[in-house]
Order: C-alpha cells, then structure tokens, then sequence
C-alpha cells in the first residue's frame, strides 16, 4: 500500500547538541535516537547508565557553556544526537485509528520555544502527535529540545511538504478539523463534539494563512478576556487541548 504525507528525505545537517537534563535524559532512554557523544561534569555523569558504545568526555561547567549557545542552562550534560527519523503521516493517522487522542497541527509556527513548549503540551494531554511543514518549521535544536522538557523523543512529529494536503488526509481519518482563530464567531466548546479532533493553529502575529483556514471544518476561538488581544501559541494549545481532554 503507497504511503501518503510522507516527510521528505532531509538534507544533510549538522548535528544538534542537547543539553539540560531533562533532554538528554529522555534522549538517552529513547531507543529511536542515536546518541554520538556526551559531554559532561562528573558530578553530573554520575550514577547515570550510559552504554559503552557512546564517547564520553569529562568537562568543567565553563568547558560545557562554550558547547552550547549563549547562557543555555546546561544542568552540567550535553549530547551530540543525530535527528530522530522520518515518520509517516499515514502511519501515525492508523496508529489512533481507534482511539479519541487528538492531533495538533501548526501552521508555519518557527520559534523553536513555541514548538517545545507545544511538544510538553502535547505529552501532558495525550495528542497523537504534532504536524508541521517540512520547510516552515525549526530543526531539532538544543533550544527546543529543552522547551520541550523531554517530549521530543515521545511525541510524535511529522513533518509534510504540503499542509493542505495533510489535512486532507487528516479529513479521510475521520478528524473534525478546526482551526484556532480570534476571529471566528464561535468558541471551541460550541464547536467541538465528542469525535476525533485535530487543532490547527497559525503563527503569532500571522496567525493561520487562508488556504490553511479552507481545510478547516470549523473555525474557533479560545473565549479569553478582551484585557488581552490573544495567547501565545504554545498557551493557546495548551488550553485548547485541556478542553479537549476535558470534555464530557
């Protein structure tokens, strides 16, 4: 059977360094991820169970800062990783073919915080999985992956050339897709139901591109307080999907 909504091969990248000990933990313990090399303090590398196979490297806390950008907070590890391998759309659609679990999709969402912080929230409500585009989304980075507080390597995250034509196919998976706007007239609890849901949110400040907002069955906002123009879109998702998870 032909896969559809496949990621396209990637590029040759470089590879990211980690850090944080939630990250490179949840790294370490996920079998689909290729871990190259760990840096880190002794006090740090102790007790943990690292196998044999990756290079280790003893380092100070001011050897371990000029690995990572900036003042990242590196909690004394960081690991050279190799990006987790291409999923499928079509497979992560059949793995819930038979539950409720919703999918959350973003349409060109690039700040790798709002993406981390998405993926935590994702985990927290039990979401099949992420969707982005392939181009108009950022690579797994030592900064997402510690938004992300462990999530990257347990929620799932397809990457599509054409989002329009995923959320076609999330339509052939019998999704009810409803796309997060403050314009809309109706809120999230009026439009919701109880079968299978997939979100669509937009960037900040843009917000969902109108060919994005035409695959949408339902548009919907989040009833905020009008002392606030609208959330960010990592909040907005959370919300959304405790209403989701919530719902009678």
């Amino acid at each position: 059977m032909a896969r559809k909504g496949h990621r396209p091969s990637k590029a040759p990248t470089a590879h990211p360094r980690f850090y944080g000990r939630h990250a490179v933990l949840a790294a370490l313990d996920n079998p689909e991820r290729t871990v190259r090399k760990i840096w880190g303090t002794r006090e740090a590398l102790g007790g943990l169970d690292i196998p044999a196979s990756i290079p280790i490297t003893f380092a100070d806390v001011a050897d371990l800062g000029r690995l990572v950008p900036g003042d990242a907070p590196h909690q004394g590890l960081v690991i050279e990783v190799d990006p987790l391998e291409d999923i499928w759309l079509g497979d992560l659609l059949q793995q819930g073919a038979d539950d409720q679990r919703p999918l959350v999709v973003l349409d060109q969402v690039t700040d790798p915080h709002n993406v981390g912080a998405v993926l935590r929230s994702a985990a927290a409500f039990d979401a099949l999985g992420i969707i982005t585009q392939d181009r108009h989304s950022p690579p797994e980075s030592g900064s997402l992956a510690r938004s992300a507080s462990g999530t990257l390597e347990t929620v799932p995250w397809v990457r599509v050339v054409n989002l329009a034509r995923a959320l076609e196919e999330i339509a052939e998976a019998h999704f009810w897709r409803i796309g997060l706007t403050g314009h809309a007239e109706s809120t999230l609890g009026e439009v919701m139901g109880k079968g299978r849901i997939a979100l669509v949110l937009g960037a900040e400040g843009e917000g969902m591109r109108q060919n994005t907002e035409t695959h949408c069955d339902q548009l919907a906002k989040l009833p905020i307080s009008d002392k606030v123009e609208s959330l960010n879109v990592s909040n907005a998702a959370a919300v959304a999907l405790y209403a989701i998870a919530a719902r009678g």
